[in-house]
């Protein structure tokens, strides 16, 4: 069982005239098995959340504590990090020229188990999980990200969360461009990894349509960079009913 604990977080980003505070206190529990949906407004710090977890360098934590299974998260590199099993789907994946998907995929599992899967393995495992995700064979000898379509480079990061199996994954609004079917193959995607592997699932959305076929435990809504309020999947539900009006009109 692993444990994701974040606890009184405060982080800030410089902008061209100032420093900002964007989290303002966040105190946040993942275990193994666990769905936790993330919601609120645009600005509300559910992205800078899921950057400060990874160690996105932009982003400083200015006070509190990130731990997992009790090792302090902050003190390590960003691939420390992920071999301590820690994963992050990006709203917006970025582009690797000149690295095929397959040479990437196996040398990310490398460096996040410490030894290099064994080849025919590994690529039965790999074709299996591209044909889940319908994903067609060369897909695997494109660039990384290189002329993907959004729905591409989405499945393309959850093909990764599928093979490196981490202890909680972080998906920062996988669902943002997809198409009904696509929203669809992606989600089951991430149920498939969760079932295989135990693993925590902190997914970061606007809308409840994902939570149609993810379904949370929990669901946390950030407004001005702390947790407004917390419940069980009724609570999206409302959300979906009266958006977020209220916590808004509250901060007025």
């Amino acid at each position: 069982m692993a444990t994701l604990e974040i606890r009184d977080l405060h982080v800030s980003v410089d902008t061209e005239n100032d420093t900002k505070e964007i989290l303002k206190g966040v105190n946040l529990t993942v275990r193994s098995g666990e769905t936790h949906a993330i919601m609120g407004p645009n600005g509300s710090g559910k992205s800078t959340l899921a950057y400060s977890i990874a160690g996105h360098p932009k982003y400083a934590v200015t006070s509190g504590t990130v731990t997992l299974d009790g090792e302090d998260v902050l003190a390590m590199s960003v691939d420390e990090r992920a071999r301590a099993g820690l994963f992050l789907a990006m709203q917006y994946p970025v582009e690797v020229p000149g690295v095929t998907v397959t040479n990437f995929l196996r040398t990310a599992k490398t460096a996040v188990s410490g030894e290099a899967p064994k080849l025919r393995t590994w690529t039965k495992d790999v074709k299996a999980a591209m044909a889940e995700l319908r994903m067609d064979n060369d897909f695997a000898e494109r660039g990384v990200n290189e002329g993907f379509s959004g729905g591409e480079k989405k499945r393309h990061e959850i093909l990764q969360l599928e093979l490196l199996e981490p202890k909680i994954a972080i998906l920062d609004e996988t669902d943002s461009g997809l198409d009904v079917d696509a929203l669809r193959i992606v989600s089951e995607g991430v149920n498939r990894a969760q079932g295989k592997d135990n693993t925590g699932v902190l997914l970061i959305t606007h809308y409840t349509r994902i939570l149609r076929y993810i379904k949370p435990d929990f669901v946390h809504v950030f407004v001005d960079g702390k947790v407004a309020e917390e419940g069980g999947p009724e609570l999206a539900e409302r959300l979906e009913e009266e958006g977020y009006d209220r916590f808004l009109a509250a901060r007025v």
